[in-house]
């Protein structure tokens, strides 16, 4: 069982384009989609279609769009009731992939409904291999949240405490790095601001993070240094990187048509993570974890792959070693 935690769920709407977008005029979109969505609900579904067991926790009243969108694609979940709508957010594809997108801030949580969040999520993760504890935090959450959450888990469960895999951004992301989780899954971006927050060697640009694995992986074998598992690096169309304590590997996939990178990255952490329940060695873990974003992308809106939708035999992975 993989539990996943997304303090920030949304209602996902990808509307996408014909042509390029132009700010200031009106245009048609040629499709509309629609998911629930939030980093660990798009885990929890992507998971979900490659039939392993899983179980979303967040916030959100019975009725709200966003848990009738998981009831209808029979994604289990226990959520808290807030007494407020979820938010909704806006993705805008382009014909070549490029994506826009308009996020809205989201319910503001109390002192006490985060603590019965918290409380929930401990309660749901018992006998949990992993817990994920992704994407932003809403409004009146301190960015020590999943850092609490880490020390909470580990408090309750000791020694049989899932693995805690953290996909976020900016300060909860930093923060986070106190919880000592088993993985980081940051994207180029995220890898870029992180070395910033917290001191580390300069990381250097995102363009540059993706234009050279090896730095990537410099900067991502600090924070293992640091005391993180691994980290997952992902680095769009060139692909991803995996530092683990013992070594560090570079995967490319063949190329795709990307239709939509929605959600992409949060397939990598889903192929990851099924991976790593099947016993796959970290080559394999990272293999698949850029299989399953390569998927994504080639989908529209935020849809999610299964895994027999999904090539690993197209990805090419390559040890990297130390400067």
């Amino acid at each position: 069982m993989i539990v996943t935690l997304t303090a920030n769920p949304s209602l996902d709407r990808t509307v996408e384009l014909g042509g390029p977008l132009q700010r200031g005029e009106v245009q048609r979109a040629v499709a509309v989609h629609q998911e629930s969505g939030g980093k660990g609900v798009n885990v929890s579904r992507a998971l979900v279609a490659s039939g392993l067991a899983t179980l979303a926790v967040l916030p959100g009243d019975p009725g709200d769009p966003v848990l009738a969108g998981l009831e209808s694609r029979e994604v289990p979940f226990r959520a808290l009731p807030i007494g407020q709508s979820l938010r909704s957010n806006v993705t805008l594809t382009e014909p070549d992939g490029v994506t826009t997108k308009v996020n809205e801030p989201g319910p503001l949580l109390t002192d006490g409904q985060q603590d019965e969040l918290l409380t929930l999520l401990v309660k749901e993760s018992a006998g949990a291999s992993w817990v994920v504890l992704a994407g932003s935090l809403p409004p009146g959450v301190a960015a020590t949240f999943y850092a609490a959450a880490a020390e909470r888990l580990r408090s309750e469960f000791g020694s049989d405490a899932p693995k805690i895999a953290v996909d976020s951004s900016g300060a909860p992301l930093a923060a986070s790095l106190s919880g000592r989780p088993d993985l980081l899954k940051p994207n180029a971006d995220e890898l870029s601001e992180l070395a910033a927050l917290v001191g580390l060697p300069d990381a250097g640009t995102p363009a540059e993070l993706e234009a050279s694995p090896e730095r990537a992986a410099t900067a991502a074998r600090s924070l293992v240094d640091a005391g993180v598992g691994a980290v997952l690096a992902t680095l769009g169309a060139k692909g991803a990187v995996l530092v683990t304590a013992d070594g560090a590997w570079f995967a490319a996939h063949a190329p795709i048509r990307a239709v939509s990178t929605v959600g992409a990255g949060d397939s990598s952490l889903a192929g990851y993570l099924l991976a790593d329940t099947t016993g796959a060695d970290a080559e394999g873990r990272l293999r698949q974890a850029v299989a399953h974003g390569a998927a994504a992308a080639s989908l529209p809106g935020s849809t999610v792959p299964a895994v027999n939708q999904t090539d690993p035999s197209a990805v090419t992975v390559t040890a990297l070693t130390k400067d």
